[in-house]
């Protein structure tokens, strides 16, 4: 997903060559505002965790753009592909050290196992609005 920092600064057409460039294809995609309720329930894993209220705020604060994305082994390839969490750590080029800010507000969130991948899709698609 592209997250609300990103989307305010205008990077989701460059955000996204970037991942058609690194040859992901796009198999569902959606242009959406979280409500706080959605947000808690999407990071409800982390919810224990001393970040999550901040998380939940940032991520709620304006429009994101939700994707699945399809590739040989494309879990892992994202992860690499986006770069680390932290910007400043992140290795050039990648879209984590190109469009974001800090830890938080790093651009993009991508699924850190196959079997999360499958939970998030279906968190913000169903089965009729993928192709």
């Amino acid at each position: 997903m592209i997250k609300p920092d990103a989307v305010s600064k205008g990077f989701i057409g460059p955000i996204l060559s970037k991942i058609a460039e690194g040859g992901f294809s796009i198999k569902a995609m959606k242009y959406i505002q979280l409500s706080r309720g959605q947000a808690e329930a999407f990071y409800a894993v982390h919810h224990s965790r001393p970040f999550y209220e901040g998380l939940v705020e940032f991520m709620s604060s304006g429009p994101i753009v939700a994707c699945i994305l399809a590739k040989e082994n494309a879990v892992e390839d994202f992860r690499a592909f986006i770069g680390s969490t932290d910007p400043e750590k992140a290795h050039e080029g990648s879209i984590r050290k190109l469009f974001g800010t800090n830890i938080q507000r790093n651009a993009v969130h991508g699924s850190d196992s196959d079997e999360n991948a499958v939970v998030e899709s279906n968190f913000f698609f169903s089965q009729f609005e993928r192709f």
